[in-house]
């Protein structure tokens, strides 16, 4: 069990770090206080980390009990030797924190694999989550999810795919400057303090003094796992919250929304484009993204 966190609603607070068990791994989250208020869970994508949802995490902080886990694999988590980083041990852990830590019924704010991880757990366990907002976190699952591929066929991909990491050396950079650059490649939205907070966070230093990320290299195919279709539209039937949809126009997912059945697919859901944002649409348009969040976590948006 993590050391417990005393707070006072209403009172702002630093983020604490803190740790629990799941299947034996030391997974890291970080509490930002406040646990009187109702709490919120911030799930962050993949090769990505917990704090890269502090800029969301300090506008959500005075009304909720924010709480951002490091999934396994990412982060200050533990790496998992031999695990396929599948959704479903993506799903055990957060369901080890919501109930080691007593969080729910909760909400969940998640972007990108975490979103697809929430929509599964929200699937799973409907009657503990309150609300759910996915950020830019069906399109690539829907892709995938039309694509005709039996089942052998997912396995021997996932395969070639695990002995093609193993054969890949991680990246080394020489300077923290080398990664700001590679990260505002990845998203010219970002502002140099972004990229500084998130290079910050997201990087370790080697052993030779070289620098490099702290996801394990590992994560990137656990998806090629991911069940049929019929399967997912069978999750996504059984989750009886409220969904809140958002994509970003500039998203590479963005066409995933001129398929008109996706909102259908939940009991309750609505869709909301965010104009001027990529793939990662809290950091891309911060306010705009909020502007949709809060209301919707509160139960006031219009649906």
């Amino acid at each position: 069990m993590s050391e417990s966190t005393n707070g006072t609603a209403g009172l702002r607070h630093e983020p604490t770090s803190h740790s629990y068990y799941s299947q034996r791994l030391r997974l890291s989250y970080v509490d930002w206080g406040n646990p009187s208020l109702p709490p919120v869970l911030l799930l962050h994508g993949q090769r990505d980390h917990a704090r890269s949802w502090d800029w969301v995490a300090r506008r959500l902080q005075d009304r909720y009990h924010v709480v951002a886990p490091d999934l396994r694999g990412h982060g200050d988590s533990s790496w998992s030797t031999g695990s396929p980083y599948a959704i479903s041990e993506y799903v055990f852990d957060l369901a080890q924190l919501v109930h080691q830590e007593g969080l729910a019924p909760f909400r969940i704010v998640a972007h990108s694999m975490g979103a697809v991880v929430a929509l599964r757990y929200a699937a799973t366990y409907p009657e503990l989550v309150d609300r759910l907002v996915v950020a830019d976190g069906t399109g690539e699952l829907i892709s995938r999810i039309h694509r005709p591929r039996s089942a052998p066929d997912r396995l021997r991909q996932w395969i070639a795919a695990q002995q093609g990491v193993a054969r890949r050396n991680p990246r080394r950079y020489e300077t923290l400057e080398a990664m700001h650059r590679r990260m505002r490649e990845a998203n010219p939205h970002l502002s140099d303090e972004q990229t500084r907070h998130l290079v910050i966070h997201g990087t370790k230093r080697n052993e030779d003094g070289t620098y490099g990320w702290k996801f394990d290299n590992h994560v990137q195919n656990g998806h090629l796992l991911d069940p049929t279709a019929d399967e997912v539209d069978e999750f996504w039937a059984s989750i009886t919250c409220p969904v809140l949809l958002l994509t970003g126009t500039e998203s590479p997912h963005v066409g995933t929304f001129e398929e008109p059945s996706l909102v259908a697919r939940f009991k309750d859901a609505r869709h909301a484009f965010i104009e001027g944002a990529g793939h990662w649409i809290h950091h891309d348009q911060l306010d705009r993204f909020l502007d949709h969040v809060v209301p919707f976590l509160e139960g006031t948006a219009h649906a």
